[in-house]
């Protein structure tokens, strides 16, 4: 009997788990940047502002309110030759507490000859005990630029609520022309208030983020770290493999978020998105 409603149990809280898909490219045509196809599921919506003279802005809504254990998201987005395209979030993304399985969340962005994507969504954030398992694939032509920032923050300091337990991996794949060139995975569980605190992962930080900008060099580097006397947060900056890229850590989430914003009006050639300056 226990057994029968142990599986009921499971069967509802399954049957009751957000879903949300959206897959999408846009094009040249024109001289200007247009949505091609489209697909919307579940959940997970995607809306595009005006256009801009040449580029297209789109920003994702979630209507499920936030992410919880056992809910799943893809994200699929193509860029084609010669496209502008920024992406962002209407508001911070909120991973809740599990009882037992974890939320995935799966990314894959694209972008073809001489084409320019933005990805950059406003901050995820994990509540206590939340499980989180994310997937950021990126295929970029060997001509194409990238500017991609993540910003995650364990718990919400400003509320008194500090994520002590719980499970974040975050795996990360980069191609560009075809050749791995950076390949990543990050994963914090368990005691993750404990983790943090040490010296030799966070020293007390409960935001990371980090910037990835492709193509870049030593000049991307030196350019922002031109700025890096405003930093309130710990930054480091460095160069390989034909991209550049920033990693925050602080003790404040504003404030990484803030210093987040200083690096990217450095690097992004069509300034932030407006939801970011709200």
């Amino acid at each position: 009997m226990q057994s029968r409603t142990s599986a009921s149990v499971a069967e509802m809280f399954a049957a009751n788990r957000a879903v949300g898909r959206v897959k999408f490219d846009v094009h040249l045509k024109d001289g200007a940047t247009r949505r091609r196809q489209l697909h919307e599921e579940g959940s997970l919506r995607v809306r595009f502002p005006s256009p801009e003279q040449q580029g297209l802005s789109a920003v994702f809504v979630n209507t499920a309110g936030g992410i919880a254990g056992g809910d799943r998201f893809d994200i699929g987005i193509a860029a084609g030759d010669g496209a502008h395209l920024t992406v962002t979030t209407a508001a911070a993304e909120k991973i809740y507490r599990s009882h037992g399985p974890e939320a995935q969340v799966n990314i894959a962005l694209r972008a073809g000859d001489d084409a320019r994507l933005a990805w950059l969504p406003q901050e995820t954030i994990l509540f206590d005990q939340a499980r989180v398992m994310r997937r950021i694939d990126i295929d970029l032509s060997q001509s194409a630029s990238l500017l991609l920032c993540e910003i995650v923050v364990f718990g919400r300091a400003a509320m008194g609520e500090v994520m002590v337990h719980g499970s974040f991996t975050d795996r990360w794949r980069l191609r560009i022309g075809g050749r791995l060139a950076f390949a990543e995975t990050i994963r914090l569980d368990g005691d993750i208030a404990g983790k943090l605190a040490s010296r030799a992962v966070a020293n007390g930080g409960i935001a990371i983020g980090t910037a990835l900008i492709v193509p870049g060099d030593e000049a991307v580097v030196e350019h922002i770290r031109e700025v890096s006397d405003a930093f309130g947060a710990e930054v480091g900056v460095s160069a390989w493999n034909g991209f550049a890229m920033a990693r925050f850590c602080a003790q404040d989430a504003a404030r990484l978020r803030a210093d987040m914003m200083k690096v990217l009006e450095r690097v992004s050639p069509s300034g932030l998105p407006r939801l970011w300056l709200n």
